[in-house]
């Protein structure tokens, strides 16, 4: 049960992190139906950016709270407008294109933004500082520190803002417009653009969140350490229903969840034959099961082919 509980705390944290990463997904794909697949670069970018303000910071004696605050200003600041910069270069000018062309492009913009990473902050890991206090605190069994504590509180506020934004402000009231019909929209006086490029710039506050959130908690950044958690994002993003931000957030938690059980049991289930370290693999069985018996996801809506 000690097992059961702490596989439970660690999939939420982990989950937690998924889910406000595949908003950034649901959000863009829902508006503009564009697969971001530069997005968990984005949060690589916010990781290495709070490395960088808090190795700078570190000696001037400032608490770890307010250093991984100014850190997290610093990563939302760049993220955002690295986000406003892709979407308005790269993304912008293929909107009328055949989909394959925006894909395409992501994935081209994804292996740049390793490649300048790399080049700017060196392909090597670095560790990140312990910036809250370790202190475990115990629940049974199972414990649990306050980083992922923090990771919790943030994400559940975090999600929450989000959807007040999105029902019940003007901005949320033109993104749904927008992502409804965009010319329609653009008649009663909604700016497309505009709105197009707020989604971005709040799917990368996001990622960037997430970001910092993944360093402080795991103890290290690297130019690739975006890749896997922005496709497991992804996969969390199309089992809760591409498009859909209560999806995306129900998506997230039961992947991290769903990950985090089968590495504490796999090698109970196989004999030992099979490690933890092979958690990575229940993240992709889901979506090959999502895709073929539910391909619409968990919360979104049968579309029905146009004729």
């Amino acid at each position: 049960m000690d097992t059961f509980i702490q596989q439970i705390i660690n999939g939420l944290v982990l989950g937690s992190m998924y889910a406000l990463v595949a908003l950034g997904y649901t959000m863009v794909y829902g508006i503009i139906n564009l697969i971001n697949f530069a997005h968990g670069e984005v949060l690589m970018v916010g990781a290495l950016v709070s490395w960088t303000v808090v190795t700078a910071l570190a000696d001037m004696g400032l608490p770890g709270w307010l250093l991984l605050l100014i850190s997290l200003v610093a990563a939302i600041l760049v993220c955002t407008t690295l986000s406003f910069t892709v979407e308005k270069i790269a993304y912008r000018p293929l909107r009328s294109a055949p989909r394959l062309a925006p894909l395409i492009t992501a994935m081209g913009v994804s292996l740049l933004l390793q490649t300048l990473a790399m080049i700017v902050w060196k392909p090597t890991v670095k560790s990140y500082p312990i910036l809250l206090p370790m202190e475990p605190y115990h629940i049974g069994g199972a414990v649990i520190n306050t980083v992922q504590i923090c990771i919790l509180v943030s994400t559940a506020v975090t999600l929450a803002a989000l959807m007040f934004l999105v029902n019940r402000t003007k901005l949320g009231r033109a993104m749904r417009a927008t992502a409804e019909n965009p010319r329609v929209a653009g008649l009663m006086g909604v700016r497309p653009d505009t709105v197009i490029s707020a989604t971005f710039i709040i799917g990368a506050s996001l990622a960037a969140l997430a970001g910092v959130m993944y360093a402080a908690n795991y103890g290290s950044v690297t130019h690739m350490m975006g890749f896997l958690p922005g496709l497991k994002a992804f996969t969390a993003a199309v089992f809760g229903g591409i498009g859909n931000l209560a999806g995306a957030m129900v998506g997230g938690v039961l992947l991290g969840l769903i990950e985090a059980l089968g590495a504490g049991y796999i090698g109970d289930f196989t004999g030992g034959v099979l490690g933890s370290h092979y958690q990575d693999v229940f993240a992709f069985i889901v979506l090959i099961l999502v895709l073929t018996l539910r391909p619409q996801g968990l919360m979104g809506e049968r579309v029905a082919d146009r004729a």
